[in-house]
């Protein structure tokens, strides 16, 4: 090896990696969460089951986010939204938006089957001994009890999802403001829309806007 060799060796090397001549890699994204018809089908029924007396949304987010962890709280919440507005029984809405969500079709009929197959034919039997003894104050105090626990179940999800997506004040700005339309002074749901959607996504494009901007400056940096 000449000297002028070695010297061109020297040269010609990379030099030791930094952060500052190495680009910052792009962060993976997570892999789509899926998952079997029958665990679908299972879920909802255990669901529908589970929730005498109402108490439908509560269980489901208990069962879709908390143990399943199919979706987190903002993804729950987002798929409540666009089932609440759209035409047609909430749950029965929300089974099929997961199901699909989790298997396309072969989900959102499993998730289906799951919400009303074993409802229903409880239900059946459920009437004709209602209908016997509807009268009974025994009866009465039993869906009583029954109304009462689906309302402390209702209460819990909305404590544990506020504490997770009530975190700054424009939302709970507008979290008040639909309770006072909707809850309080009794606005039909197409008219609380008209006010807050357009809030709620506005401050939604800010917030992803200023998101990007700080991430370019740092990418920049």
């Amino acid at each position: 090896m000449t000297p002028n060799s070695s010297t061109n060796d020297v040269a010609d090397s990379p030099g030791p990696v930094t952060t500052d001549n190495v680009a910052a890699a792009p962060e993976a994204e997570a892999p789509p969460i899926r998952a079997t018809a029958w665990d679908i089908a299972r879920t909802f029924n255990e669901i529908s089951l589970s929730s005498f007396g109402g108490g439908l949304s509560a269980w489901s987010r208990e069962m879709v986010v908390a143990r399943r962890k199919w979706m987190n709280d903002a993804e729950f919440l987002s798929a409540m939204t666009i089932c609440r507005i759209l035409p047609g029984a909430n749950q029965v809405n929300l089974a099929v938006f997961v199901g699909t969500k989790l298997n396309g079709l072969r989900g959102a009929g499993a998730a289906l089957a799951g919400l009303i197959a074993m409802p229903t034919l409880l239900l059946v039997g459920i009437a004709a001994l209602y209908a016997a003894f509807q009268h009974s104050h025994v009866v009465q105090h039993v869906l009583d009890g029954f109304a009462a626990a689906a309302v402390a179940m209702t209460l819990q999800m909305v404590w544990k999802t506020g504490r997770t997506t009530l975190t700054s004040i424009v939302p709970i700005i507008l979290f008040a403001l639909t309770f006072a339309l909707n809850g309080i002074l009794r606005w039909p749901l197409w008219w609380t829309l008209a006010v807050t959607a357009p809030l709620g996504i506005g401050w939604a494009w800010r917030r992803a806007h200023r998101k990007a901007a700080v991430k370019s400056a740092g990418a920049a940096s």
